[in-house]
């Protein structure tokens, strides 16, 4: 369980207790000598690895983690992104080292970093990105956001983010190229994916 402003909590006994599990993991916005507390992180979305027991992917408000002990140690992966502000992370489904972020600024804004809207991947756990922006565009002054950015169990894997302007994109090879399914919607709050059989496509 996480909690915006309350950090990452786990129950050992389906929820009769709860503790923290946060070490690691810097809250930026407390005093220096501060930033390391037990609770009060912002936690903006996680996601459990498909790919390997114990491991959880992390945007927080400030940084990308990685935790491959079920979150009792983070570390730390976002050195190479242009920001480590953000909301969403997506876990491939089949590759444990694969992982894709969508970088904002984090101004009252929150815009994409030059205004150009791109998705980052990682396939080594976080210690290298790379980003990917064929067929998105320039100029987007907007953000997406938690739960607007999903990916399938196809093979290739497709991905899909919906932003705060409305705009529903598509990648059917694993964010290396995108194409635009719908726009003028409302801001996109969530995008979910329903996957009928193995290799199908919603």
């Amino acid at each position: 369980m996480a909690a915006s402003t309350g950090g990452i909590y786990r129950s050992p006994d389906r929820g009769e207790t709860w503790a923290p599990i946060n070490q690691g993991i810097r809250a930026a916005f407390l005093p220096e000598g501060e930033q390391y507390p037990a609770a009060g992180q912002c936690v903006h979305k996680f996601q459990l690895s498909r790919g390997r027991a114990g491991r959880i992917w992390l945007q927080n408000h400030g940084g990308v983690y990685r935790s491959d002990d079920a979150g009792q140690h983070w570390e730390r992966i976002s050195a190479s992104l242009p920001d480590d502000f953000g909301f969403p992370v997506v876990s491939h489904p089949h590759c444990a080292d694969t992982a894709f972020v969508v970088p904002l600024t984090a101004t009252l804004e929150r815009w994409y970093p030059e205004e150009q809207l791109a998705v980052h991947r990682t396939d080594d756990g976080g210690r290298t990105w790379r980003r990917l922006r064929r067929g998105l565009p320039d100029h987007a002054y907007s953000g997406v956001l938690r739960d607007a950015f999903r990916a399938d169990i196809g093979s290739p894997v497709g991905l899909y983010l919906g932003t705060t302007n409305g705009q529903l994109f598509g990648s059917a090879d694993e964010g290396e190229s995108w194409g635009l399914i719908a726009e003028r919607l409302p801001r996109i709050l969530s995008v979910q994916v329903i996957q009928h059989e193995p290799g199908s496509r919603p």
